[in-house]
C-alpha cells in the first residue's frame, strides 16, 4: 500500500495552484495528483478563487463505509486523495498543519491548545498577495482562534447552520478570493455518542448537504473565475473502549487516515 501524504500538503498545493509562495515554515510538499488534474482542467492557468470546507473529524473510515453519503462531494470534485493526519490527531494541531504546510514541531501547536500562531500561514501569504480572505467558523473553535491577528475577515458564528448562511452570503457578495468554512457538529456528536451512531451519521449527512449548498453558490457566483474547491477534514475518530463513546488522539488508522476531495473548474470565460 502506498504511503499516504500528509494533511500538511494542503497549503503548498493550494499555493502552487494560486501562484503564491508557500509559508516560510512549510515543508513545501505538493500533491502532484492535484497539480496534474488542475493542469488538465485549467491548462496551467492560475486558480483565482478557493473555498476550503473543513468539517471536523470525518475520517477515511466513514468515506469507505458510507460512500453513498459522499455522492454530492464527488459530484463537485475530481479527486479523492488519501492523506494522513499529523500526530496527535487533535483539531488545533491538525488545522495548524493544514494551513501552514508544516509539522507540529515547526508550527508549535503540539497538544490540544489554541494559541494564536506566530508563524507564517497561508492566510499571511494570501493577504500579502492582495487576496481577500475570510475565515468563517463556529465561535471559539480552533480555526476561529489560532489564526487571529491577520488582516483578513473573521466571522465567528453560533453554530454550523450560521456558518453556512454566512458563507452563502459572502459568496453572493463575491468580495473574497479565499474562504475557509468550518463545521463541528459531527465531532460534537461522536464525543457524546459514538462515531457511527444514528445521530452522528445524521451529522455527517448534514455536513455534506451544507457543502453541496455552498458549492452550488460557488458555481453560481464564482463561475467567471478559475476556482478550487477542497473538502478537507482534519482527522478521524474511534470508539473509546472504556467509555463506549467516540474519541480521537491516537496513532491509529481510525484517527489518522482522512480523505481530502479536490475540485478544479475553469472560468466560464475560458470555456
Amino acid at each position: 500500500m502506498c504511503q499516504r501524504a500528509s494533511i500538511a500538503y494542503l497549503t503548498p498545493t493550494i499555493c502552487r495552484l494560486m501562484r503564491i509562495p508557500p509559508p516560510a515554515v512549510s515543508d513545501g510538499a505538493e500533491l502532484q495528483s492535484v497539480i496534474r488534474v488542475a493542469g488538465a482542467e485549467i491548462h496551467g492557468a492560475c486558480v483565482e478563487k478557493c473555498l476550503v470546507y473543513a468539517p471536523d473529524a470525518i475520517g477515511s473510515n466513514l468515506y469507505s463505509r458510507y460512500e453513498s453519503y459522499f455522492a454530492p462531494v464527488l459530484r463537485y470534485t475530481q479527486l479523492a486523495v488519501e492523506v494522513k493526519s499529523v500526530f496527535p490527531p487533535k483539531t488545533p494541531v491538525c488545522f495548524a498543519s493544514m494551513f501552514t504546510g508544516a509539522a507540529p514541531e515547526r508550527h508549535g501547536i503540539k497538544v490540544y491548545e489554541k494559541p494564536v500562531l506566530a508563524c507564517e500561514t497561508i492566510f499571511d501569504i494570501l493577504t500579502k498577495a492582495r487576496k481577500r480572505v475570510a475565515i468563517v467558523a463556529v465561535k471559539d473553535s480552533s480555526i476561529d482562534k489560532i489564526f487571529r491577528g491577520r488582516p483578513l475577515d473573521y466571522f465567528s458564528e453560533n453554530y454550523d447552520r450560521q456558518v453556512t448562511e454566512r458563507v452563502v452570503a459572502l459568496l453572493k457578495l463575491n468580495n473574497h478570493d479565499f474562504i475557509v468554512a468550518y463545521h463541528q457538529e459531527y465531532d460534537d456528536v461522536l464525543h457524546r455518542t459514538n462515531p457511527e451512531s444514528a445521530e452522528a451519521l445524521r451529522a455527517v449527512r448534514n455536513h455534506i448537504n451544507s457543502f453541496e449548498r455552498m458549492v452550488a453558490e460557488v458555481e453560481k457566483y464564482w463561475n467567471n473565475a478559475n476556482r478550487l474547491i477542497v473538502f478537507a477534514p482534519d482527522h478521524g475518530a474511534h470508539i473509546d473502549p472504556a467509555t463506549g463513546k467516540g474519541t480521537h488522539g491516537e496513532d491509529i488508522s481510525e484517527d489518522m487516515d482522512v480523505t481530502h476531495f479536490w475540485g478544479v473548474a475553469r472560468s466560464r470565460d475560458s470555456v
